[in-house]
């Protein structure tokens, strides 16, 4: 079972009504790296912030803040599509956001790093971690984010689905992870014969897999083949 995989069953066996996945993964996120808080966000453009689930009042507050202010790391890593990391934030944290940094520091944050979610070049939202204390991530703290962030993108396309428990199957895991090239390539066929943009065409697919009870990979694959389309 590869890390992600074990990620995703860990929060699957731990998933109750009154505590959702994206609640549970920022919770697993600070109790594994050295961080004081996280948060997990979807987004469809900067001015809707569509916070999920955060693992702290200070973590909670200042993604509040980024969007209420309209600068941020938050801000930055959705619309550069890139990590955005800030080690010490009253140091220079101000140069780079005027208004947000001396607000979060504050707050008690002192550094912050904020990882896009995305498929190839559709965008869905933010996982960003916060510190009380400055400092970098080191390689492996950075590498073991990264496959909280792979984790994160399963589950807002999970949510999006409109599903609520993950099952356990390598199959169904790797479909949601929208990991398979097919599911690349047909999305943006499906944005082209749709005229919509990458989001849409990706849950255009998602609804019609549901509709048809098969698997995203299966429609994707029609696509590619010119068996199914998408036209407006």
């Amino acid at each position: 079972m590869t890390p992600v995989r074990k990620i995703l069953v860990d929060l699957m066996s731990r998933a109750r009504p009154d505590t959702g996945l994206p609640q549970l993964l920022c919770e697993e996120v600070v109790e594994r790296l050295p961080v004081s808080g996280a948060c997990l966000s979807f987004m469809q453009d900067t001015s809707t912030p569509g916070l999920l689930a955060a693992s702290g009042e200070t973590a909670a507050e200042q993604r509040v803040l980024q969007f209420d202010l309209g600068e941020g790391p938050a801000v930055d890593a959705y619309t550069k599509g890139r990590l955005v990391q800030q080690a010490d934030l009253s140091a220079d944290g101000a140069r780079r956001w005027p208004l947000y940094a001396p607000a979060a520091v504050a707050a008690g944050v002192a550094a912050v790093f904020a990882f896009p979610l995305q498929i190839g070049g559709i965008r869905l939202g933010v996982l960003d971690l916060c510190r009380d204390t400055p400092g970098p991530l080191d390689d492996d703290t950075l590498t073991q984010a990264l496959l909280f962030v792979d984790a994160a993108v399963a589950v807002l396309l999970h949510l999006e689905g409109g599903e609520h428990g993950i099952p356990a199957s390598d199959a169904t895991i790797d479909d949601w992870l929208g990991s398979s090239p097919e599911v690349h390539q047909a999305t943006g066929m499906v944005s082209i014969q749709a005229a919509v943009g990458l989001t849409e065409a990706l849950l255009l697919m998602k609804a019609r897999a549901f509709s048809a009870e098969r698997s995203l990979l299966e429609i994707a694959r029609d696509v590619v083949s010119r068996v199914v389309r998408f036209d407006s």
